[in-house]
């Protein structure tokens, strides 16, 4: 069976991709960020995942206002990069393994989770980013499986649904016969703002409080309603429910590998985690 090796997490602040495109991850303002990544590179190194599958947000690429799916599951071959202009200008096709992708569908729509599957899917930063931020060669070495979850318009699932996701998504990949190993990663947040009365909001203590959640009390911020996460980390904060799907996938008992946690990235907070399972 396939074997979980650890969650990845990760902010996809759009300017990332200029930074790297534009070789500027050492400057002032970049270097507390991008230092967070070779202990992570390191730990991959060692643990070689076959697969990620990623839980993300799509950004108006393949959904828009007049349809937006709850939870969507990316069954193509591979996806392409279509990003809006802001970040790193072209990118190979990320190879996708439909075998997997089908399984998991298989299993949410048996946990009752309605998904709407997508045999041909184009892909923004939000999943191309953290790809790149943990393997920065020429071209991504892994398998991919993406997972979207809409926290773009009302209604949202709720964070507690986000997690129960994830835990049945630990499950299909577990129960997946294959000896491959697989990373599941979350993107997206932390607490952010971008426009209205309260652009520029971020909520450190919170932030901080989430992340110390995710390694030794994972279902903390299922108490929430998603009204009250906009309310704690702004109307783009709410994409933490993916650190949350990435964290229900892995089971009970995590270690910590290494994190970050830096502001701001264009108003946002931008944090950095690896779990090992144990």
């Amino acid at each position: 069976m396939a074997h979980i090796v650890g969650g990845l997490a990760s902010s996809h602040i759009p300017s990332i991709g200029a930074a790297i495109a534009k070789g500027t991850q050492q400057d002032p303002y970049w270097k507390p960020f991008f230092d967070s990544f070779p202990p992570i590179h390191e730990w991959l190194a060692q643990t070689q995942p076959d697969v990620a599958v990623v839980f993300y947000n799509d950004h108006g690429l393949n959904f828009f206002l007049d349809k937006m799916p709850t939870f969507s599951v990316g069954a193509a071959p591979e996806y392409r990069n279509a990003d809006e202009g802001w970040g790193i200008p072209t990118l190979p096709p990320f190879k996708g393994t439909p075998e997997l992708s089908w399984h998991l569908i298989n299993h949410l729509i048996e946990q009752e989770f309605d998904i709407t599957t997508c045999q041909e899917m184009w892909v923004d930063h939000a999943f191309t980013l953290p790809l790149k931020l943990f393997w920065p060669g020429a071209e991504c070495p892994v398998l991919t499986v993406p997972v979207c979850i809409n926290t773009v318009q009302f209604p949202m699932p709720s964070a507690q649904r986000c997690y129960k996701l994830g835990q049945a998504v630990g499950e299909a990949i577990r129960n997946w016969d294959s000896d491959k190993k697989v990373v599941v990663i979350g993107t997206g947040g932390l607490s952010h703002q971008l426009d209205g009365a309260r652009a520029g909001h971020i909520n450190k203590p919170f932030d901080l409080e989430f992340m110390k959640s995710l390694q030794d009390n994972p279902a903390w911020a299922t108490q929430f309603s998603i009204h009250e996460l906009v309310e704690k980390t702004g109307t783009q904060g709410v994409e933490l429910v993916m650190w949350l799907a990435m964290r229900g996938a892995l089971g009970d008992q995590v270690s910590t590998v290494h994190q970050n946690y830096h502001i701001p990235i264009s108003n946002t907070a931008a944090g950095v985690m690896a779990l090992a399972t144990v």
